[in-house]
Parts: C-alpha cells; sequence; structure tokens
C-alpha cells in the first residue's frame, strides 16, 4: 500500500503521483524508491564507466538523478536556503519559501550541494564504487522519513501534510528495515555504520530546521534529503579511506 504513490511522487515515473491527499502509507516505501534510484545510477555507471571520462560521468550521473526525481528535492533545498538563512523571524522565513523567487542563498546553497555531491561520485573509490551509488539515494530518503517522524508539520496547509495524515510506526518500521537491510547486504558493517550516520545527520539537520521554522514543511525534507545523498557519499568515502576493514566484512573478508 502506497508503493505506487511513492515512485509517482519521488521520481519521473507517471504513476500514482498526482493524488495528493492521504499519501501517509507511501512514506514506508521512500527507502525502496531510493534503491531503485541507486539502481539506475549503478547500472548508467557502469555503461560509462569505460568510455566516458570519470569527471563526466559524476556529472551525467548527477544529472541523470535530478532528471529521475524531477528535481523536486534540489528545489524544496534552495527555498530551504533563502527561507532559513533570509529571513529573521519564523513567519519571515516560511513567508519567503513560499516565495517562487530564487534568491541569493538559494543560488549559493544548490550550486554547493551539487558541486559537493559531484566531488564525492569522483571520489568514490572502485572497489565498492557500485555499492556506494546504489546505497546513497536510499539512506537519504530514509533520513527523510525519520525527521518526518521526528518533528511536527510547520504548516497548516502545504504539499508535505500528505505524508503526515495518516502515518503510524508500521511505516517507520518498514523503511528502516528496507535501509538497514539493503546496507548490511552491500556494505556488510559499513553498511550499518553509514545508516546510523546519516540518520543523525537528518535528524540533526531536521531539529535545527524544526527549531527556526517551528517544525518541518515540504521544502526542509527535501533539504533533508539533499543534505542526507552528501552525508552518504561522504561518510562513505571517509569510511572507505579511514576504516576499509569495516566494509570487508561478511562479504568480502
Amino acid at each position: 500500500m502506497g508503493l505506487v504513490q511513492a515512485f509517482g511522487f519521488l521520481t519521473i515515473l507517471p504513476v500514482g503521483g498526482g493524488q495528493q491527499t492521504s499519501m501517509g502509507a507511501a512514506r514506508a516505501w521512500f527507502p525502496l524508491v531510493g534503491l531503485a534510484l541507486g539502481g539506475a545510477l549503478a547500472g548508467l555507471d557502469w555503461l560509462m564507466g569505460t568510455v566516458v571520462p570519470p569527471l563526466a560521468v559524476a556529472a551525467i550521473l548527477l544529472a541523470a538523478l535530478l532528471v529521475m526525481t524531477r528535481a523536486l528535492h534540489v528545489d524544496g533545498f534552495m527555498d530551504a536556503c533563502d527561507g532559513l538563512f533570509g529571513g529573521h523571524t519564523q513567519e519571515d522565513r516560511l513567508r519567503i519559501m513560499r516565495d517562487s523567487h530564487v534568491g541569493a542563498f538559494a543560488v549559493a546553497g544548490g550550486l554547493a550541494v551539487l558541486l559537493l555531491k559531484w566531488s564525492l561520485i569522483v571520489s568514490v573509490p572502485l572497489e565498492l564504487r557500485w555499492e556506494l551509488l546504489l546505497l546513497f539515494p536510499c539512506l537519504s530518503r530514509l533520513g527523510m522519513l525519520a525527521t518526518m517522524a521526528a518533528f511536527p508539520y510547520a504548516r497548516a496547509e502545504g504539499m508535505g501534510t500528505a505524508f503526515v495524515e495518516g502515518r503510524g510506526w508500521w511505516q517507520i518500521l518498514v523503511g528502516l528495515a528496507t535501509g538497514l537491510a539493503a546496507a548490511w547486504l552491500l556494505l556488510g558493517s559499513g553498511g550499518l555504520a553509514l545508516v546510523g550516520g546519516v540518520v543523525a545527520v537528518a535528524l540533526a539537520l531536521g531539529w535545527w530546521m524544526s527549531r527556526m521554522l517551528g517544525g518541518m514543511t515540504g521544502d526542509t525534507y527535501g533539504a533533508v534529503n539533499e543534505v542526507g545523498e552528501a552525508a552518504a557519499l561522504l561518510l562513505g568515502v571517509l569510511l572507505v579511506y579511514y576504516w576499509p576493514t569495516l566494509f570487508f566484512a561478511p562479504y568480502w573478508g
């Protein structure tokens, strides 16, 4: 229940995402949708890996992710940057985030997060490249699911309210089980460390944004996803470089 709606809302696929009411059940499948997106990225990387220069491959993968998600989360991240850094009160910040105009903070923030993700995709080591590419969109959406459960919604109406209504703990458990299973099967102990790190980053960011806004919004959920993707890639690269044995158990020992 909600799987088709999750794919329709979070991806470019023309299925089940048009209705924005009572989509609480769709939250359970956010990590699974992320895993599907990661699978598409890993497949594209494999197809281009031997014929396209690595810097261009990273750019193409990033562009493909933007297309597959309709840049939904990047748009939210940019709006959140404008509101959080451009307003002085909760009301100001929420008003700015509703404004369709793009400000300096949005442009700077959007460029920064895209450049960071591009550089991290370039830096992913070959020995665990497809595993990290497959997993990072899954973990970022698990982080988004965690903030939906942990913090209240700031508006009486808005895109994010569709996922607040009808929410329950079973959705959290299904999403968490999906993320943990994928992380363990793909990266062993290192994958579980990534789950903990990305969820911690998401909750910390959600706590700060909730203090600034009085709760979460659809834009801040997008911001959590963008930061979560960067955090998953960064933590993965750092763990592989500084604690490689964590990833070699139990599957590469």
